[in-house]
């Protein structure tokens, strides 16, 4: 019975236009490289299954939870983190309607939020709710954080600039 360890492999993941070498074992989970491996701690793990949304980021313009995503699927995919959308007027719209308390579940919003303007440049009131439904606030921004959402919706009528 071979008791080798699990052998690492190299790759490259493109992470927020910039291409990162990292070593990875196969089961790592993207989180667990972002946080871990890389240094972006933005993505947050709250329950480590799917269901919150803490951990969210974006892959090829589509929403992923990162803690059920392996690392090596995302190897020759465009990832976008929090880190990736510095200043940009989501984060802005947060800040000014104030759509947290203690900010854990802040950045998934944000890229839910990002994911979402990508998907639907001017999605209804309902499409926002239902979208946003997969993330969880536990400490129940939720009324601030859609107002902000709306904002954002607002501005990109008006200047067509989302994220």
């Amino acid at each position: 019975m071979d008791q080798s360890p699990i052998k690492k492999i190299s790759v490259t993941l493109n992470i927020n236009e910039e291409n990162r070498q990292v070593e990875i074992r196969p089961a790592d989970t993207l989180l667990y490289v972002l946080r871990n491996k890389l240094g972006l701690t933005g993505a947050k793990p709250g329950c480590l299954n799917g269901d919150c949304g803490a951990c969210s980021v974006v892959v090829n313009d589509t929403i992923y939870k990162s803690c059920i995503m392996l690392a090596i699927e995302a190897v020759d995919q465009k990832i976008t983190t929090i880190e990736g959308l510095k200043d940009s007027p989501i984060q802005k719209a947060f800040v000014e309607h104030f759509a947290f308390q203690c900010g854990y579940c802040t950045p998934g919003f944000i890229m839910n939020c990002h994911a979402l303007l990508l998907k639907h440049p001017q999605p209804t009131f309902e499409i926002m709710k239902e979208w946003l439904s997969s993330n969880i606030c536990r400490c129940t921004c939720y009324e601030e954080i859609e107002e902000a959402v709306l904002s954002v919706i607002e501005q990109s009528e008006n200047t067509n600039e989302i994220s």
